[in-house]
């Protein structure tokens, strides 16, 4: 009988990592590990438009909720394939997903039960979809924060309330594990890396 497919949450806010680690993931893990893309940079790339107002905000967290599960759907129809064994365990076919459709409830203006009750979900439900949660903490102005992404707009501040506000979002979730940021991001990705290994069952036994 064939491993159940884990589905992980990689999130964080602004800046705290997630591209340059998932792009280590996707070289480290060479079969068995898939890795979704971010939903939001595919509608914004698209030109999807990116309003400040709060009918703007929802239609945006609407779109990108809704492109999440379908990207959820398709890897959980075509899973990974595995490459055997490890330390005598049998492997798990993981997905990993840039965000997840959670992440939007931290950007919805207004009644945050609005959110579910747009998208026809519940937070239980939500939380059910996922295995794990694993979320990168955003550094501060002084410790690695930038602005290089060209569909990042926060400032330092604005990136850290973001954080935040994700964090609160996933906090319940019943395997959300925090990585802060280290004064050496080399350390933040093995530590990542550490927690995909062990969702996949690369753990020693």
């Amino acid at each position: 009988m064939a491993a159940p497919c884990r589905l992980i949450v990689l999130t964080g806010g602004p800046g705290a990592g997630k591209t340059a680690i998932l792009e280590v993931v996707r070289k480290d893990f060479h079969r068995g590990v898939s890795v979704l893309p971010e939903a939001a940079s595919i509608l914004f790339a698209g030109g999807f438009p990116r309003r400040r107002d709060a009918p703007g905000h929802r239609a945006v967290q609407r779109a990108i909720y809704h492109v999440q599960r379908e990207l959820e759907r398709i890897a959980l129809d075509h899973p990974p394939e595995l490459d055997g064994t490890h330390g005598g365990r049998a492997r798990r076919p993981v997905i990993l997903c840039d965000r997840g459709t959670l992440d939007g409830l931290a950007y919805w203006p207004g009644d945050p039960a609005d959110f579910f009750t747009d998208l026809g979900t519940t937070l239980e439900a939500e939380f059910a979809r996922y295995h794990a949660v694993i979320h990168l903490r955003t550094p501060p102005s002084d410790n690695g924060y930038n602005r290089q992404n060209p569909v990042r707009i926060e400032t330092a501040e604005e990136a850290a309330e973001v954080d935040a506000r994700i964090l609160n979002v996933w906090a319940a979730h019943p395997n959300c594990t925090v990585v802060e940021s280290t004064a050496h991001f080399l350390e933040k990705v093995q530590r990542v890396l550490t927690l995909v290994r062990a969702e996949a069952g690369e753990t020693e036994a």
